[in-house]
């Protein structure tokens, strides 16, 4: 069975405003990580949107923690959507939603069959 993902490291996923929610430890985690206060990190680098906070867009529309040249700046620490990417359940419960994330993720292997997809996610 052929892998249904491998990351290229492109980016593309990092684009875009978003859903990038993190979870009370995620935010803990990511501080720590850069070295500053849970308080700082949550006021230069996120939002709070519908009761939960997201990490914000820089003014190039990327996540404010991917750098064209260094990538992810907090990969070792990176936030569950990030982690689960693109097994969203969106994606691995609807064949077009794949498909258009097939389109626009060159990690997702465009020989592998839908199915296999939904295989792989649980792995």
């Amino acid at each position: 069975m052929a892998k249904a993902f491998e990351c290229r490291m492109c980016g593309t996923c990092c684009y875009g405003e978003g859903g990038i929610h993190l979870e009370e430890r995620e935010i803990d985690l990511i501080a720590r990580f850069l070295g500053k206060p849970s308080e700082s990190f949550l006021r230069e680098s996120c939002e709070h949107r519908n009761g939960k906070v997201y990490i914000r867009c820089g003014d190039d529309g990327y996540c404010l923690f991917f750098d064209p040249q260094k990538l992810c700046l907090i990969h070792p620490v990176k936030p569950g959507p990030c982690r689960l990417w693109p097994f969203f359940p969106a994606i691995v419960a609807d064949e077009d939603n794949w498909k258009a994330a097939q389109d626009a993720c060159p990690g997702i292997n465009p020989s592998c069959s839908f199915e296999d997809f939904v295989r792989q996610s649980g792995e």
